[in-house]
């Protein structure tokens, strides 16, 4: 019987470097051949966010402000040394010096990869966002117990 080849992976994280590796092992595992599942939840949903750059997107005043404040990928900080918002920037630098996709073009190869990417719902509902506020690619806004039973026989991660 053959072996079924899955990852999924809970991407709570929006910062850059955490990003990076969430979309590395993805595209990483998809390109031999791995079914993988991207669940993002709470910060890890900025990865996803249709309007890039600061815009007030939620239901009311609080919740804009978190719209606001994530960004999208363009602004997201790195976790460590992040330099009053240049560690991005010099991450971008070193990662094309070196001949490394960037998180962008990470996010492009999923997209290409037919990565499946799931929103998920009770983080929407707290930071008031709808499923049009993502990326066309992401697949189903999902609970956890969905996102569990999509997971189950395969590998789970948590960055």
């Amino acid at each position: 019987m053959a072996e079924n080849k899955k990852l999924s992976i809970i991407a709570f994280s929006g910062d850059f470097d955490k990003l990076t590796a969430v979309f590395t092992l993805g595209t990483g595992a998809a390109a031999v051949g791995y079914e993988v599942n991207i669940f993002f939840t709470f910060w890890g949903l900025d990865a996803i966010k249709q309007k890039q750059g600061r815009s007030f997107t939620g239901g009311n005043w609080l919740t804009k402000l978190f719209g606001f404040m994530m960004g999208g990928l363009r602004v997201t900080p790195t976790s460590r040394f992040n330099f009053l918002g240049a560690g991005p920037r010099i991450f971008r630098y070193l990662m094309r010096k070196n001949n490394v996709a960037t998180l962008e073009e990470l996010v492009e190869a999923a997209k290409a990869l037919g990565i499946n990417l799931y929103a998920c719902e009770m983080a929407m509902h707290v930071l008031g966002l709808k499923k049009e506020d993502f990326i066309p690619e992401v697949k189903d806004v999902l609970g956890v117990a969905s996102f569990l039973n999509l997971s189950e026989g395969g590998q789970t991660l948590f960055i």
